[in-house]
């Protein structure tokens, strides 16, 4: 067989093993090493190019932005910081009509910018904002799907593990793709919040009819009350992304002092022990270690790819295709989403990305605006079935035994079709991820 058909052959392996069940890593990892012993007849060789994979993947100061930021996504997660976000959006919005979904989407925003993790925001407004909804009026499809739908934005807002792990594939600056996914997170949040208003409007038996939620009670005033839980959100957010957009830090210093930020607003909340400290350590560390094997793994299977010609061969074939800048995009945009329905976000990137990129080189596309638009298209697979990660979350997060996993899925798909017409606009309107570079 050529170098190219054992390419091919190698997607096929891959995608088999994953639906077997076997985790993406190891499938990556165990595809290019048969791989490239095929291409050179030679396993010993095959190991040696492992190895200086695995050496070479990982040695950069640049990968300590990872358990850096996984460790303050952890850390204001454990302190309520989601709950103190929900009651100041509650406070603003949750007398209007449809004001408790607003401010759901409003608060998972805020909680976007200091975890970057989707899973984390569908796990606590699972717990914080549906039974609220649900006591109003709303119904369990539109209140499970505002929280999976908003929970997407932790992928998009920065800081965002995918757009780290897209820097690192595609070799772009960290710090680029964080600036670049302010604008579309914000566009995301403001579709969100009309969707919800015109759904409460005109499709009320979706939606439910919400009785005016009251306002929430608590010592002090408003001023001070949203003060005192505001300030310390703020500050974490100046300190980690006005450092990187003003050229203070390096994204991995910003996540270094982000990470202190949340352990210090944590125990001066005194909502953060040191048994809890300890517990959100060692998580940390098994995060950081299943991520640095993806990583790794990626890297032996870009390296087996480059051996076998494919990258070559399939970037000919595209632009023999002329289909132009903007076909190309929108294709492999459908790819994506078509692939989110049965593969989880990473094991999209760590395939996808070693084929695509070096099209994208040739079709001079922007790469940061390539990668905030493959991060959008990819996260839209979070929603549907039959793989929906955020949509299994929030089903396990859920006390209610009556909210049915096919209820959550129904009521995350009006907003996956938000996430499909945000993405058709950043794609037509690059400037709304690249204007702030």
């Amino acid at each position: 067989m050529s170098g190219v058909e054992i390419g091919l052959w190698s997607l096929a392996g891959i995608l088999g093993l994953i639906w077997l069940g076997m985790h993406v890593s190891i499938a990556l990892a165990l595809t290019s090493f048969l791989g490239i012993w095929a291409l050179r007849d030679n396993p010993q060789y095959a190991s040696r190019m492992m190895a200086l994979a695995t050496r070479e993947s990982i040695s950069s100061y640049l990968f300590g932005v990872v358990p850096l930021f996984v460790l303050m996504g952890l850390v204001v997660s454990r302190a309520d910081i989601g709950r103190d976000t929900f009651e100041v959006a509650n406070r603003a919005l949750g007398r209007l009509k449809g004001g408790l979904g607003m401010a759901t989407v409003g608060a998972n925003a805020i909680f976007a910018a200091i975890t970057g993790i989707s899973i984390a925001s569908a796990a606590v407004f699972t717990k914080v904002a549906v039974p609220e909804m649900m006591r109003i009026g709303h119904t369990a499809r539109f209140a499970t799907g505002v929280v999976a739908g908003s929970s997407v934005l932790g992928m998009l807002i920065p800081p965002s593990l995918l757009l780290i792990l897209y820097g690192i594939i595609a070799e772009q600056s960290v710090g680029y793709l964080f600036v670049a996914g302010i604008g579309p997170g914000l566009v995301l949040t403001l579709a969100y919040i009309v969707g919800i208003a015109l759904m409460v409007r005109f499709w009320p038996s979706f939606t439910g009819v919400p009785r005016p939620a009251p306002s929430p009670v608590g010592e002090g005033s408003l001023a001070r009350d949203t003060l005192s839980k505001l300030a310390p959100i703020a500050l974490l957010i100046a300190l980690v992304l006005g450092g990187i957009y003003g050229g203070v830090f390096t994204p991995t210093e910003a996540g270094a002092i982000g990470a202190l930020g949340a352990i210090l607003i944590a125990m001066a909340k005194r909502r953060l022990g040191l048994r809890t400290l300890w517990q959100v350590t060692l998580e940390t560390g098994h995060i950081t270690a299943s991520i640095c094997f993806l990583i790794i793994a990626a890297t032996m299977y870009s390296r087996f790819l480059s051996l076998s010609g494919l990258p070559v061969a399939v970037t000919e074939w595209a632009t023999g295709l002329d289909l132009g800048p903007l076909g190309f995009v929108l294709v492999y945009c459908l790819i994506l989403i078509v692939l989110g329905t049965i593969l989880d976000s990473s094991s999209i990137l760590l395939i996808t990305l070693p084929l695509v990129l070096p099209i994208a080189q040739a079709l001079q596309l922007d790469l940061i605006w390539f990668g905030i638009v493959t991060v959008l298209a990819v996260e839209i697979g979070l929603l549907t079935p039959p793989l929906g990660l955020s949509v299994f979350v929030i089903k396990g997060s859920i006390d209610d035994p009556s909210v049915t996993l096919g209820d959550v899925f129904k009521g995350a798909l009006p907003f996956a079709a938000i996430m499909v017409l945000v993405l058709l606009l950043i794609v037509l309107v690059p400037s709304i991820a690249t204007g702030l570079l």
